[in-house]
């Protein structure tokens, strides 16, 4: 509910809009491994010291595009999505409903 009010008042712009403006990539490298447990774990040697955990391809992309905008100090009133697709080799892609900002398997 809090999301929705604050991107109502403060309406996010478009992916590609955000790359342009702090010059963040369109694609990266990522290396994903699965721990023990069955966690993704996501580094990426372009943005070094980037690290990121999840318990699924969906959250795994979630959280990559908080660490994303994060790396490149995006504000949060700004926007919420950098990369809306990530495909995960075995896992299949995960994308993200531009116009929800839900989460859903293709």
């Amino acid at each position: 509910m809090f999301s929705k009010i604050f991107r109502l008042i403060f309406p996010a712009l478009s992916p590609q809009e955000i790359k342009q403006k702090y010059n963040i990539p369109d694609q990266f490298n990522a290396k994903i491994r699965i721990t023990n447990d069955g966690c993704f774990v996501l580094t990426c040697e372009e943005l070094p010291g980037l690290i990121t955990e999840a318990k699924d391809g969906k959250e795994l992309l979630r959280m990559f595009n908080d660490a994303v905008l994060t790396y490149f100090d995006v504000p949060r009133r700004i926007g919420d999505v950098v990369h809306n697709k990530m495909n995960i080799d075995g896992h299949g892609t995960f994308l993200i409903k531009t116009d929800e900002q839900a989460l859903q398997v293709a």
